[in-house]
């Protein structure tokens, strides 16, 4: 009984372990996306003087 209690300890580690290292690489993933937005804006922006008139 106790090498089954040990067997189901190591497997939730594992889990809690893959559960943080997932969370980091989504808020990551995320904040990289917003950051390569905000960056595809501002050297995509073509000005247009026919409209400034």
């Amino acid at each position: 009984m106790d090498t089954v209690k040990k067997v189901l300890k190591v497997i939730g580690i594992i889990a809690a372990v893959a559960g943080v290292a997932a969370g980091i690489y989504f808020a990551v993933k995320k904040f990289l996306e917003k950051k390569n937005a905000e960056a595809d804006c501002e050297e995509n922006y073509v000005s247009c003087s026919c409209c400034e008139a």
